[in-house]
C-alpha cells in the first residue's frame, strides 16, 4: 500500500511495541506499517491507554532517521488533518498532535525513537470512540461513512507528502489548523500565553511582556 511494507493483525496487545520490537530484533526497515484491528494493551502519551476496539484505525509507521526532530510531531499531525479534510471533515489540531472535530478528540499520536529510526503511532477513530473521563472524544463515523482501508490510504499519503515540505510550509499548516492559540496554558506551574511554534518546532511562551521558547511536554492545557 502506498510506498509502505504493511504488517497487519487482526489483535496484538500493541502496534506500537510489536514495531519497537521490530527495530530492537534488527527486523525493522524504513517505511513499514504495523496495523491492527484491535489491541489488548494500546497505549497513548504517558503510557494512558488507548481503548481499541475493532472498527478503528490502529497503526504505527517505522521510519528511518538521522536524528531526532522535534518538528515532527507537527507534520505528522497536518497529515492526519489534512486526510479527514480530504473526507470533507473540518478538524482542528490541539497542541501537539491531538486531532479534534467539533472540539472532540478524533485522533491521537505517540512518537517513540529507538536507535535510527522513529516509530510515530496513530489511533484514529472511526467506529467507535470511548468515554474518556478528561475530555470528549468523537469517532468519524458521526460525519462521514468511510472504509478504514481508504483512511489508512490516504494517510499514508499524506504523511510522506508532509514529511517532504519544508517546515515553513508544515508551520504554517499548522498554525492554520491550531485551536487554543493565544489562549493560557501551564508552564511549569505558571499561567502564561500559548502563541504559537517557531521555525525550530519550539513553543512560543509569553508571560506579561516577556517571551520565550520551550520543547517538548512542559506545558499543559
Amino acid at each position: 500500500m502506498a510506498n509502505y511494507k504493511l504488517i497487519s493483525f487482526d489483535k496484538i496487545p500493541s502496534t506500537q511495541t510489536y514495531a519497537l520490537d521490530l527495530i530492537a530484533s534488527g527486523r525493522a526497515g524504513d517505511h513499514v506499517a504495523v496495523m491492527a484491528e484491535a489491541q489488548s494493551a494500546g497505549r497513548g502519551r504517558y503510557k494512558r491507554k488507548w481503548v481499541s476496539h475493532h472498527g478503528n484505525l490502529y497503526v504505527s509507521f517505522i521510519y528511518e532517521i538521522e536524528e531526532r526532530d522535534p518538528k515532527l510531531s507537527y507534520t505528522v499531525a497536518v497529515a492526519i488533518a489534512e486526510t479527514l479534510i480530504s473526507f470533507g471533515i473540518k478538524p482542528t489540531i490541539k497542541w501537539p498532535n491531538d486531532i479534534l472535530i467539533d472540539n472532540k478528540k478524533v485522533s491521537g499520536t505517540l512518537t517513540e525513537y529507538s536507535g535510527n529510526y522513529v516509530v510515530v503511532g496513530i489511533g484514529i477513530n472511526i467506529k467507535s470512540n470511548p468515554t474518556v473521563q478528561d475530555y470528549q472524544t468523537t469517532k468519524l463515523d458521526n460525519y462521514i461513512k468511510v472504509e478504514k482501508s481508504d483512511v489508512l490510504k490516504r494517510l499514508m499519503n499524506n504523511l510522506d507528502k508532509w514529511r517532504k515540505k519544508d517546515f515553513a510550509d508544515v508551520r504554517a499548516r499548522w498554525m492554520d489548523l491550531a485551536t487554543g492559540l493565544k489562549g493560557k496554558v501551564k508552564y511549569r506551574g505558571d499561567t502564561v500565553d500559548l502563541i504559537g511554534i517557531n521555525e525550530n518546532g519550539a513553543l512560543i511562551l509569553r508571560k506579561g511582556a516577556e517571551y520565550f521558547l520551550t520543547y517538548g511536554d512542559e506545558i499543559s492545557l
